[in-house]
């Protein structure tokens, strides 16, 4: 669903040390400096695994933030939800509540969960989340209240997706122990979910050979889904691969490849029975990148799809 902004607002993703300031500062502002909350409260733990997402208005001023990230493989939380009060009444927190819910739907999240300030429970309602109950008080007085709601893919590739999951478990056993997910595909993005638990390794990150993994067959998957998409039978194998890991992941991973950044010879394939595909996927901790993989997998027609 394209998200319908008021003119002169952008939805952005924080990215530089100034952009993240003003988000955090609108947020502080917002959420923690009225109840006397010291500088530093609003940010969490978890602030390095999210997706975080702003609107800016003409001036890039930050007038709403938010931020989403995995508690299970296929459950989320929204956090720091708020709306500058001069913007308020202008549907900028109902869009970038659906930004978020997006990001969620891309990265493998089926339900979303929060606690929701008293003042806010009209707008989560309005917006399709299901009171739970009473959750907590923060600071004494600010009551919150349990949150949820169901998402809902777009199904035009479900099944797609849900059959490829069912090849990688039958033709490869490491998909099952490693719990990787083929989660999203809309025709140029494909995105691959793993789960947090089962690739830690001694520091609490994630294994260094499951992040290769989760790259080689988020590579692997994109290449079956062209053939599917073509009726196309075919053995995919892995011909090259260089793999750079930039920064510790500490979360919940995310491989995504784009079609339009990828190369590949259908033609040549239709006409020999035989091609190449070079894929790059990026490996993400949230909002950051921790890994980037480049494959050349090879393809040779068979007689029947398998």
């Amino acid at each position: 669903m394209e998200l319908t902004l008021p003119e002169g607002y952008t939805l952005q993703q924080p990215q530089t040390p100034a952009q993240f300031a003003a988000y955090h500062h609108l947020r502080y502002q917002l959420l923690r400096k009225p109840w006397h909350q010291p500088p530093g409260s609003e940010i969490d733990e978890l602030e390095a695994q999210g997706i975080h997402r702003m609107i800016v208005d003409a001036n890039e001023q930050v007038v709403a933030v938010g931020r989403l990230h995995k508690s299970q493989q296929n459950q989320g939380q929204i956090r720091f939800m708020a709306v500058d009060a001069a913007c308020q009444g202008m549907g900028l927190g109902r869009q970038l509540l659906q930004a978020l819910e997006q990001q969620a739907i891309k990265n493998g999240i089926s339900t979303i969960c929060l606690n929701a300030r008293e003042v806010a429970l009209d707008f989560y309602l309005a917006c399709g989340y299901q009171l739970l109950g009473e959750a907590h008080t923060l600071y004494g007085e600010v009551k919150h209240f349990s949150m949820c709601k169901v998402l809902t893919a777009p199904s035009h590739y479900q099944d797609t997706l849900a059959t490829l999951g069912d090849v990688w478990h039958r033709t490869i056993p490491i998909t099952q122990a490693l719990k990787l997910v083929p989660c999203f595909y809309d025709g140029e993005e494909f995105v691959v979910s793993a789960d947090r638990a089962a690739n830690l390794n001694i520091h609490n990150t994630m294994f260094a050979g499951s992040i290769y993994s989760l790259a080689t067959l988020t590579g692997w998957g994109w290449v079956y889904l062209q053939l599917q998409q073509r009726q196309l039978p075919g053995d995919i194998v892995l011909a090259d691969a260089n793999i750079r890991y930039h920064q510790p992941l500490q979360g919940y991973a995310t491989a995504h490849t784009l079609t339009s950044e990828n190369e590949s010879d259908l033609s040549r394939f239709e006409a020999k029975g035989k091609a190449r595909f070079n894929v790059t996927v990026k490996v993400f901790d949230g909002d950051r990148l921790c890994a980037t993989f480049s494959g050349l997998f090879a393809v040779r027609r068979t007689e029947n799809e398998k």
